[in-house]
């Protein structure tokens, strides 16, 4: 979901990915690793994941400093079979292990048509959509899901928190058409999300989380933390968390359950976080350009049916095509107790401010 605060000011992309690079560098990231994993996070801000880009800066460094997550790690690609393949992070961070897991797999794609890619000792990675379109650089198809860094929701009909928004990501290749890109959390809205409206003090729709002992809706993001995240559709949206957290935590040799850590109240706790990227090439299927003409005629008609009285129509990954190219060309518009909080980082750090960066810029 995309969550803004209404006093908000644009600053430049290269500002944001000036701070980030500098932050990690303060923390003992190599250059390249730091340019990286600001590229990722700044992708995270382009399409409009707010709550996964900068905004996630402060705890990256936070656990970078405390040594709970390593900033030099030896990620290893172990090959298991013709189309899968194991990516030991070395407890890096995540944008770096799901980077090269994304990797490995379009690799073992152009050779099979297919890969599966699993990863464990990984992190916190961002946005899920982010990696299920790396593939599509490669004309792939591309999907990727994770263990959420933290159990928030509950199983249906449950009163505990044994299970994390889990999401899910689908990228599928087009023509001259925006590509289809799905990015969707299994809880009706993501913990980062709740995240930013604490911060905002906003307060929060009372579909999103639950009082565990009653039932009853929590609408006050500063009682977030003792509630319960709600599942999206219910039963189906637990069901889908479950079976997700299974193949991206238990397959891999992750955490997953009861064994997971909390990113957010522990951070001095190595998270074991499981991912996997799916890499699908569909000229293995038809033509390629066969394939993506369809999927631009199909994306045409869907566009153009009709729309309920004040609504359009909406398809996945429009709206995020059209805000990365608005934040690229106008800044990416950061609220202004999150740039507050930045630059107090920022300080700490010893490095220039963004709002400095951003008048440079």
């Amino acid at each position: 979901m995309n969550v803004q605060s209404t006093k908000a000011i644009r600053v430049p992309a290269a500002a944001v990915t000036g701070l980030i690079i500098d932050a990690m560098g303060k923390a003992n990231v190599p250059k390249d690793d730091a340019a990286k994993i600001a590229e990722l996070m700044l992708e995270a801000d382009l399409i409009g994941a707010d709550a996964h880009g900068v905004f996630r800066l402060p705890q990256y460094v936070q656990r970078l400093r405390l040594k709970s997550t390593n900033p030099r790690p030896n990620i290893k690609v172990k090959r298991t079979a013709p189309a899968t393949a194991l990516v030991e992070g070395d407890n890096g961070m995540g944008h770096l292990v799901v980077a090269r897991a994304a990797e490995t797999a379009i690799e073992l794609a152009r050779e099979c048509g297919v890969a599966w890619v699993g990863c464990r000792m990984s992190g916190h990675a961002g946005a899920a959509g982010v990696y299920a379109a790396l593939p599509l650089k490669a004309d792939m198809v591309g999907l990727y899901s994770a263990v959420a860094n933290a159990n928030h929701m509950p199983l249906a009909g449950g009163a505990e928190p044994l299970l994390g928004t889990n999401p899910l990501a689908i990228a599928i290749p087009a023509g001259k058409e925006a590509p289809v890109v799905l990015d969707i959390a299994t809880s009706i809205v993501s913990y980062g999300t709740i995240k930013n409206h604490r911060l905002l003090n906003k307060q929060l729709q009372d579909n999103w989380m639950i009082d565990p002992k009653t039932g009853e809706p929590i609408t006050d993001p500063h009682k977030s933390a003792e509630a319960l995240l709600l599942p999206m559709a219910g039963y189906k949206g637990a069901g889908l968390a479950l079976t997700l957290g299974l193949l991206a935590g238990t397959l891999n040799g992750a955490l997953f359950g009861r064994d997971c850590v909390d990113f957010n109240a522990e951070p001095e706790k190595v998270t074991n976080t499981g991912q996997f990227v799916v890499a699908l090439d569909p000229s293995r299927f038809q033509p390629l350009d066969q394939f993506k003409s369809q999927v631009d005629r199909h994306i045409r008609e869907l566009r153009n049916t009709k729309a309920l009285p004040g609504q359009s129509v909406r398809l996945p990954g429009e709206q995020r095509a059209q805000r990365r190219a608005d934040r690229s060309r106008n800044g990416l518009p950061l609220a202004l107790e999150l740039m507050t909080q930045l630059d107090k980082l920022a300080a700490d750090l010893a490095i220039k401010t963004l709002r400095e960066r951003a008048k440079a810029a």
